[in-house]
């Protein structure tokens, strides 16, 4: 094991122990780390003597802040179809923590966005802390949430799930367990010794040591707004009730949607609905890949990534510029089948199941 590494991987008495290792970075994810990450249970799900996982970020700044989105920018512009790749090794992880047979730990301290709620938010055992803040920012850069987020956030209460898609906006501990994004709260400045007893003892009992009472969240008073604006079939519908509600931050959100990506936002609302029908994480998983791959040609992807993140000008020039411009064709292309051989296959069964939405 070297500390070099990406991937840190480690074993401490019944813990394995992933620690995303490029906090210069904000542990964005590389497919390296994917692989290096499905490596490790590879091996640890069939070895009794690790009877734990537990995933952390190096550094004080977050767990992970996403993917490697300059790479995806480079790669669309290109056209050299690597994103692809990683997308299908990155979302089989997702879909692969979900299902682990052992207890897996997330430790969602500080940042944790797009693919970091990806590595966590699919755990058994979710943990936040004071300094978390989470979020599917995607809309900002003319993507939709993918890793599995328009499956989480669909199971959020009311049309919490469809106001944190939409807007990007992140989260604290409170809200995040609100939405079921998490599970249990543990003060930051215990989370060493929380990992400490992981190692030695059954993680019910290290819970039970160490969680305390989350401090309270913002989202639950705001239902009163936000489920009855974000319940509207449209974007354009949803912008309209927030204006009018009269209440000063529905119209400030009103604001906030609209310097998103246009198209992405649509496309978004049309995932998160058909996310509720789909049933199983697996089905979801696949159609968020199809989603992702087809936004590889449109040009809001790369203007929104030159935007926010290469150049930072903060001022993306969205193709078409409004919704009114988007039309429903538009947003079915994202979701037009692959081609034979390129699809993503996860679902284990031909119909989809039923959940409890």
């Amino acid at each position: 094991m070297s500390t070099d590494e990406a991937v840190v991987v480690g074993r401490l008495g019944r813990a394995g122990l992933l620690t995303l290792n490029r906090p210069r970075a904000l542990n964005a994810l590389t497919h390296a780390m994917v692989l290096r990450m499905a490596q490790a249970l590879d091996a640890w799900e069939t070895d009794p003597s690790v009877e734990v996982v537990v995933v952390r970020g190096a550094g004080e700044r977050g767990l992970c802040a996403g993917g490697d989105i300059r790479a995806i920018h480079d790669d669309a512009k290109a056209g050299t179809g690597l994103s692809a790749g990683f997308w299908r090794d990155e979302y089989l992880l997702n879909a692969r923590i979900a299902a682990c047979p052992k207890p897996y730990v997330a430790l969602m301290d500080g940042i944790v966005m797009g693919g970091g709620v990806g590595v966590s938010a699919h755990g058994n055992v979710r943990v936040v802390t004071e300094r978390s803040r989470i979020a599917m920012p995607e809309t900002g850069i003319g993507f939709v949430p993918d890793v599995g987020g328009t499956y989480l956030l669909a199971l959020a209460p009311g049309e919490l799930g469809t106001h944190l898609a939409l807007t990007g906006t992140a989260i604290g501990a409170g809200d995040a367990l609100l939405c079921g994004l998490a599970d249990h709260y543990v003060p930051s400045d215990r989370l060493d010794a929380f990992t400490d007893d992981l190692t030695r003892e059954p993680v019910t009992e290290a819970l039970a040591r160490h969680v305390a009472p989350p401090p309270p969240g913002e989202l639950a008073a705001a239902r009163e707004w936000i489920d009855p604006c974000y319940r509207a079939g449209t974007v354009e519908e949803i912008i309209d009730r927030l204006h009018a509600t009269g209440i000063p931050a529905a119209k400030e959100t009103a604001g906030i949607l609209l310097a998103k990506s246009p198209t992405a936002l649509k496309v978004t609302l049309a995932a998160l609905r058909r996310a509720r029908e789909l049933g199983p994480l697996e089905r979801v998983l696949e159609q968020e890949y199809r989603v992702s791959c087809n936004a590889l040609a449109h040009p809001d992807l790369v203007e929104g990534i030159r935007a926010q993140v290469i150049d930072k000008d903060r001022d993306p020039a969205w193709n078409p510029p409004t919704l009114t411009e988007v039309r429903d064709s538009d947003v079915e292309r994202y979701f037009a089948p692959l081609g034979e051989g390129r699809e993503l296959r996860l679902a284990t069964t031909d119909s989809p199941q039923e959940v409890p939405w």
